[in-house]
């Protein structure tokens, strides 16, 4: 079993101050993470699971204390990695499970972005860190059995994937508040959700996009999309702010995506 886990998505976290290293909130962000987490592989292990791989996929991918994680797991942490959010996956896991993820840039919902850009496109269709995972997911021929986050990003998988398992822990007030299950109850719709999950693995199928997949990435301001279209096979196009490429593999497609947000971040503040 694969996890890929996130932070803006968890239960109890509502705004930047528990996101980021000396921050007010940021140890507690931590705990929660490791609450969320630990919860889902609980239940994973009880499900049959013989082995369970984490990877910390929030900014530097430092945010998991490994002596608070569940001793069965190991874990993927640490920043540069290549495939990022999905470092370690590989075509021999049976499914992948997101936790504490969160709705795509512009829409509603709680802390809602996609990676460190405006939007993000891929063979025509919008698609946040969600959609994008998992279509590097299906790529290698693995279904996405669970996301969970908060309402908003429950209501995205459904669109993309309808036949993913959601776990709604929060449900968003504005961006930055949320209505929050309780600890106890987060952690029992978590077990509950990753079992009704696990348990239906063999219907699940994974996301299948025609390739070479088109992707388009729109950035916030025309220096940034000048510096990733210095990448080879990384286009300008006419509007000045978005760049694109293709991919007909699953590492092509999201390293050329990781060498356009490092490249975009270089001009982030100018």
């Amino acid at each position: 079993m694969f996890i890929s886990a996130d932070m803006e998505g968890l239960s109890g976290v509502v705004d930047p101050t528990f996101l980021h290293p000396g921050e007010s909130n940021y140890e507690a962000g931590c705990r929660l993470m490791a609450h969320d987490v630990n919860a889902v592989i609980e239940a994973a292990l009880e499900s049959g699971a013989t082995e369970v791989v984490v990877a910390d996929s929030h900014s530097s991918g430092n945010n998991l204390r490994l002596e608070q994680l569940h001793p069965k797991a190991k874990l993927f942490t640490g920043f540069p990695r290549q495939d990022y959010m999905m470092a370690g996956l590989d075509s021999t896991f049976s499914a992948v499970i997101f936790v504490g993820y969160h709705a795509r840039h512009g829409t509603p919902g709680v802390l809602s972005h996609t990676y460190w850009f405006k939007n993000l496109i891929v063979n025509g269709i919008d698609v946040g860190e969600i959609g994008f995972n998992a279509i590097y997911a299906g790529l290698l021929g693995i279904p996405v059995a669970l996301v969970t986050g908060d309402e908003a990003a429950a209501k995205e998988t459904e669109l993309l994937l309808p036949d993913t398992v959601k776990a709604i822990v929060k449900r968003s007030l504005s961006r930055t508040a949320a209505i929050c299950l309780s600890l106890e109850e987060s952690r029992s719709e978590l077990m509950t959700r990753t079992k009704e999950a696990l348990g239906k693995i063999q219907q699940l199928s994974p996301l299948e996009m025609q390739v070479p997949l088109e992707v388009q990435i729109e950035l916030f301001h025309s220096g940034q999309a000048e510096l990733a279209s210095n990448i080879p096979g990384v286009y300008l196009k006419s509007n000045s702010t978005t760049v694109s490429y293709q991919a007909s593999h699953a590492y092509d497609f999201y390293r050329v995506m990781e060498a356009v947000a490092t490249a975009a971040n270089t001009a982030r503040f100018f």
